[in-house]
């Protein structure tokens, strides 16, 4: 079963990158224009069994953005770059891990995996989505698409990501992955890249 899995992401992670390379360029130059920074934004993350890797993504915010304020992001955070925006806005600042399902760290669906700060405050039945293959979009990504909005009308951002959307996320991937199968992740994949990339709910 993992077998059929990893080569099922291997061949549409590589179709992707494949289709994807010239957009890449394009994205990385833009970045580079706008203020000389890194493309890439490597951070640490905690995947399967607990294993820490480094996740790719397209840099959306400006250069120590992370030393500047939380690890969570809201709407209207002002260390979002320009062209950071319209990354995030299309989820196309998530697409650079496609190189993580390549080297095996994640598959193209599973839950998100998070920083090893929020991993360290997981309880035990939270710790039971370490079970499963980190991805590049699960069910509670397109549930929470409007995660940055629900967290700026907070008035403890970070307080209401561990206590409220945090669980719930997990409690959707853990419930998922008890009758997930390759049709399912495959129409997953697949209004991922419609309500992300077309922009719709």
């Amino acid at each position: 079963m993992r077998i059929s899995k990893r080569l099922f992401d291997l061949l549409f992670s590589t179709l992707g990158l494949i289709f994807l390379m010239p957009i890449f360029l394009i994205i990385g130059l833009l970045i580079k224009i706008e203020d000389g920074g890194p493309v890439l934004f490597i951070q640490e993350r905690v995947g399967y069994r607990g294993r820490v890797f480094n996740i790719y993504k397209f840099r959306t915010m400006r250069v120590g953005a992370e030393k500047m304020g939380l690890q969570i992001t809201v709407d209207g955070d002002k260390r979002i770059t320009k062209i950071g925006k319209i990354l995030r806005k299309y989820k196309i600042d998530e697409l650079p891990q496609l190189f993580n399902v390549i080297k095996g760290d994640m598959s193209l669906v599973g839950p998100r995996p998070e920083v090893p700060y929020y991993v360290c405050l997981y309880n035990d039945k939270q710790r039971k989505v370490l079970e499963i293959m980190p991805g590049i979009t699960d069910l509670a990504s397109i549930l929470f698409k409007n995660e940055g909005e629900i967290l700026s009308r907070s008035q403890d951002p970070e307080f209401e990501y561990i206590n409220n959307i945090m669980d719930q996320k997990i409690q959707l991937n853990l419930a998922y992955a008890e009758k997930s199968n390759y049709l399912k992740d495959f129409m997953l994949v697949i209004k991922t890249v419609y309500i992300s990339f077309m922009n719709k709910d």
